[in-house]
């Protein structure tokens, strides 16, 4: 009696999970329904992708049931100004492009979408996984306090067990904007599902439950099914649980530009003691309409209603220009391979290391300018380092350097 029963218990379970594996498949087919909308116009570019030209009106963001009567918002109420330090308003590096425009463009009244794989959705879902916070922290290189321009005044940041993070950070201010000259590189990423990215996050919230807005560039194979470095962007609003997501691979985000495709690839990369190429972001509020405005460049890419956030509505409460690696083996021995940057150390320095120039906050004076108060956070400084390293000129500007190689002989 008890072999059958234990033989109905393992047929059960079987049913079960096949049913399972069915109505997974099920929902897998139904997303990519939605999100590969019906084109205008193909795009086939030279690294495998496909764009689609979808008409502005049948994007993704439009089938949550919150803006199925959004009013379209094609250009912001106010373009801030922003100055190099020298206060020229050119930017003084080459800045890259997308490869998928070799090959055309798309038409006025749509919008390029990168169309999404199968097996992209059933590797990732289009999201970054949750962070896991280590409380006790007894891997990390130093202590959870960063201290803001040396000072005494500090914060307590958070570590995620499944992040390594170098970044600049300026906190305590309801900012409403933030911009960068991003360098542009492609690191290695040793294995799947681990993702490095260089980017800019604005943030606001508990540090388990914050609401960000996010974009910059990735190497992240899982989610786009190769190595190549790509324009991203993401947004949250309870710590990567259960909202947001990459791109346009879940409502959200806004676009109106025709001439960006999100998740495309970005080209060329920088080389070692060779020509750095830029990837230039201005994320910025829209006071008038609490949207959050994305700009690649001199491009209006489109925006993050406001209508999705709380926190964010108002403003942020801080800002942090740097980079991030994904794995589960970081903080442990063996470490991952995978590399933050160019995959040098931020000591190398220009030509070698990657860098973030000219970052820049806004206010609600509604000018941009040099955060008041910075500090440095690395959460493994012998496997991903970081300064903000200024010349001997007393006048010129810092340039926050950032990455490494991950593991090595200093961290193994």
């Amino acid at each position: 009696m008890l072999l059958l029963l234990i033989l109905l218990c393992i047929l059960s379970n079987g049913v079960n999970g096949k049913a399972k594996a069915r109505n997974y498949r099920s929902e897998i087919n139904r997303r990519l329904k939605l999100l590969n909308k019906p084109a205008v116009k193909t795009i086939k570019s030279e690294d495998g992708d496909v764009i689609a030209c979808v008409d502005i009106y049948r994007q993704p963001a439009f089938d949550h049931p919150d803006l199925k009567n959004h009013t379209i918002q094609m250009q912001p109420s106010f373009i801030p100004s922003i100055e190099t330090p020298n206060g020229e308003h050119e930017n003084s590096r080459p800045v890259v492009s997308q490869l998928w425009k070799k090959r055309g463009s798309c038409p006025k009244g749509t919008i390029p979408i990168r169309r999404i794989r199968r097996r992209e959705l059933l590797r990732t879902n289009g999201r970054k996984s949750p962070e896991r916070l280590d409380r006790t922290n007894k891997t990390a290189s130093q202590d959870r306090f960063m201290y803001l321009n040396n000072t005494r005044d500090s914060i307590l940041y958070p570590t995620p067990e499944n992040r390594s993070t170098a970044v600049l950070m300026t906190y305590g201010y309801n900012y409403i904007g933030a911009s960068g000259e991003i360098n542009v590189w492609n690191p290695r990423v040793e294995k799947l599902p681990e993702f490095t990215t260089a980017q800019i996050w604005l943030k606001n919230g508990e540090v388990n439950n914050f609401e960000s807005v996010e974009a910059g560039w990735t190497v992240h194979p899982a989610e786009y099914s190769d190595a190549r470095t790509r324009f991203f962007v993401y947004w949250t609003v309870d710590g990567y649980k259960k909202t947001g997501c990459f791109d346009l691979t879940c409502y959200g985000f806004v676009q109106t530009s025709t001439e960006i495709a999100l998740g495309g690839a970005v080209d060329p990369g920088s080389s070692s003691f060779q020509q750095q190429y830029v990837l230039p972001i201005n994320i910025f509020m829209d006071p008038t309409t609490t949207n959050w405005w994305l700009v690649f460049h001199d491009i209006y890419v489109g925006y993050w209603p406001g209508s999705l956030f709380s926190l964010l509505k108002h403003s942020a409460t801080s800002v942090e220009w740097g980079g991030q690696v994904y794995s589960v083996n970081v903080r442990k021995t063996p470490h991952t391979k995978t590399a933050m940057g160019s995959g040098y150390d931020a000591e190398e320095l220009y030509g070698l290391a990657c860098f973030i120039g000219q970052p820049r906050i806004l206010d609600y004076s509604k000018s941009y300018k040099y955060p008041t108060f910075v500090g440095i956070w690395k959460d493994e400084y012998n496997c991903y380092s970081a300064v903000n390293y200024k010349a001997g000129n007393a006048n010129d500007e810092a340039t926050f350097f950032f990455g490494g190689p991950g593991q090595s002989y200093r961290c193994p």
